[in-house]
């Protein structure tokens, strides 16, 4: 958890943070929201994947595969 949110502060306009995780990080969920972050989570096969982007920034939203 602590390099995803190292990370964040690197994310340009347009950019997202895909993460592969072993487990869904539930902890994480409420200090992304709390720091302005939206998240996208696909829990259909592991690793899980964890998309996460600024939450004002629809072009990275638009990006996501």
């Amino acid at each position: 958890m602590e390099r995803i949110l190292a990370a964040l502060p690197k994310i340009k306009t347009g950019e997202y943070l895909r993460v592969l995780h072993r487990m869904e990080p539930h902890p994480l969920y409420p200090i992304l929201t709390q720091q302005g972050y939206s998240w996208i989570t696909k829990t259909n096969k592991q690793p899980i994947e964890i998309y996460i982007w600024r939450s004002d920034d629809l072009v990275a939203k638009a990006n996501i595969v």
